[in-house]
């Protein structure tokens, strides 16, 4: 499960939730959840619950699922 950065923060700007207050629901850094939302790092799926529950919205909105394929290296054919 890949973070939508993006989406994380408009979901965020939308409720009128600032950064800081963000990081603080969540227990993490404001730089870690900036950094989430520009897609500069992942996070693990403890962290975008977290994430979901603060904004409150369901995870999918907040996160970009893969396929094997997509994953798999080699040629596309």
């Amino acid at each position: 499960m890949t973070p939508n950065g993006s989406a994380i923060r408009t979901i965020r700007e939308a409720r009128g939730m600032s950064l800081q207050r963000l990081a603080r629901l969540i227990k993490r850094s404001p730089g870690f959840v900036s950094r989430i939302e520009t897609g500069e790092r992942g996070a693990s799926r403890d962290t975008l619950d977290r994430i979901a529950i603060a904004l409150r919205t369901p995870i999918n909105a907040i996160t970009r699922e893969t396929t094997r394929d997509q994953d798999a290296p080699g040629p596309r054919t």
